[in-house]
């Protein structure tokens, strides 16, 4: 793989550019099948919500998602406070033998799941100084995303709409801004609904997608596993590739210059 085609975290290069959840499936076979059809190397873990062996008695996730396949990347969802993030994460680093690149948020309330920035900004400075490599769920607010970004976090990743709710790209200009100001990978997180949000936000330059809902809520999750796994490559491609300039008025395809009738 290329630079151009490859995707690197932390030191660590990935040929996939698209990052999945664990969540919301009906059974940990269905996780590990839709895990398979994504292409995912990057599997995100909520640690407070997902059995990794602290609940011995319990099905334990890495019996299909084992750590010697994938990248795990244990994440602070269902955290309200830079403590209660901390605290799972030095939770998540002693279940994982050391681990720790880890993907933080911090959220503000129940009903938008937006984060609290103010939190997250206090919660990714401990962490970092810590020995943490955090990947960092904010706004989509370019100020706030380039302060992360400075702070030391190694990817930054901005909501393209509310978590869960499949709504796309709501703000693309704001993804764009964030994107032509960084030096670390930029990966849309949260408000993937099908394939073609995920394309729209690698031809916007975004460095991959994170998603969850979008492949387990759909009707046909392992399809949609697989669906999601070209649109990021079809994106990406087309970024690299450069889009024609958009146009007010027809341009015929053929010439009319040099016509013998």
């Amino acid at each position: 793989m290329t630079q151009e085609t490859s995707l690197n975290i932390a030191g660590k290069t990935y040929q996939s550019r698209l990052l999945v959840g664990t969540g919301k499936y009906k059974d940990l076979e269905e996780t590990r099948l839709a895990i398979e059809a994504s292409g995912a190397e990057i599997v995100t873990v909520a640690i407070r919500r997902t059995n990794i062996g602290q609940n011995k008695d319990e099905p334990n996730l890495l019996d299909v998602i084992s750590p010697d396949k994938y990248t795990l990347l244990p994440n602070t969802a269902g955290c309200y406070s830079a403590e209660e993030a901390v605290r799972t994460c030095r939770l998540a680093r002693e279940l994982l033998d050391g681990h720790d690149l880890v993907k933080l948020e911090v959220l503000g309330d129940e009903k938008t799941l937006f984060p609290d920035v103010i939190q997250t900004l206090s919660a990714a400075e401990t962490l970092i100084k810590d020995g943490f490599k955090v990947m960092v769920y904010t706004n989509d607010d370019p100020i706030i995303a380039k302060q992360l970004e400075d702070m030391g976090c190694v990817a930054v990743m901005p909501l393209a709409a509310p978590i869960g709710s499949g709504l796309g790209i709501r703000n693309p200009l704001s993804i764009l801004t964030i994107v032509e100001n960084a030096t670390v990978p930029i990966l849309v997180d949260a408000g993937v609904g099908t394939a073609s949000d995920a394309a729209v936000a690698m031809e916007l330059g975004c460095d991959g997608v994170l998603m969850n809902t979008a492949i387990a809520a759909a009707k046909d999750p392992i399809l949609m596993a697989s669906a999601m796994k070209k649109a990021i490559e079809a994106g990406h491609e087309a970024y690299r590739a450069g889009r024609m300039p958009k146009k007010r008025f027809a341009n015929a395809s053929s010439p009319t210059d040099g016509l013998f009738f």
